[in-house]
């Protein structure tokens, strides 16, 4: 589990093919401080890469290798991926961690089209389009993981939903780099995922029937 706090901007510096081209790995410059702290990375720790939790398998001191599997591929942007790319990064959630954002599990649900980028005061708000079937799960004051990053929503119309990005964030994150046209990770809160689980299996569920009552389509 993660909190959406990206605490380091990793750079690819390989993208090797594996599994005869179909999967690829990764090989991930990040800061020495990154696999440091607040405890020294080990081989099959997992880490959040803009947005999708991978398995540390190889470490160096300022860098780590990832495999990504051809499924994780075809549905992430991670397929995207070249050496020089940015890379939003987070080590795992630890029990007693602040949580500084919301609980991310690095399942993503989808990509999104990243549609405007527009100035609005002291931020930017960008906008999205969800690919068909997770509007129902992204709400207004809800939270959503854009590439890892914890946000809130600030608007939802349709399939289409926008959030605020302060300077900071786009400064220590892949926002500062992204641009309209571009693709995204998206994960829903975990929360919303459960609650529409719930409620379309009471729906579909048969009616319980006090002894004696008349059933549905019958006569009294």
């Amino acid at each position: 589990m993660f909190t959406g706090i990206v605490t380091d901007l990793g750079t690819v510096r390989e993208v090797q093919p594996i599994g005869g081209g179909n999967d690829m790995r990764l090989v991930i410059g990040t800061s020495p401080a990154f696999l440091a702290q607040p405890a020294p990375a080990a081989i099959g720790a997992s880490i959040c890469c803009s947005g999708v939790c991978l398995t540390a398998v190889q470490l160096g001191g300022d860098w780590f290798a990832a495999d990504a599997s051809a499924e994780t591929l075809s549905k992430t942007t991670l397929g995207g991926l070249r050496a020089g790319s940015r890379i939003n990064l987070e080590r795992s959630l630890r029990l007693g961690d602040e949580l500084g954002g919301h609980l991310v599990s690095g399942h993503v649900d989808g990509v999104a089209e990243v549609l405007a980028a527009d100035p609005e005061n002291a931020s930017v708000r960008w906008r999205f389009r969800l690919p068909p079937g997770l509007a129902r799960f992204v709400a207004e004051k809800g939270s959503v993981a854009i590439d890892g990053v914890s946000l809130t929503v600030n608007e939802v119309d349709g399939e289409v939903f926008g959030v605020n990005i302060i300077p900071h964030t786009a400064a220590v994150t892949t926002f500062g780099t992204l641009q309209p046209g571009g693709r995204v990770n998206i994960e829903i809160d975990t929360l919303a995922r459960y609650v529409a689980r719930l409620v379309s299996a009471d729906q579909g569920a048969p009616r319980a029937v006090m002894p004696g009552a008349a059933r549905p389509g019958s006569p009294a």
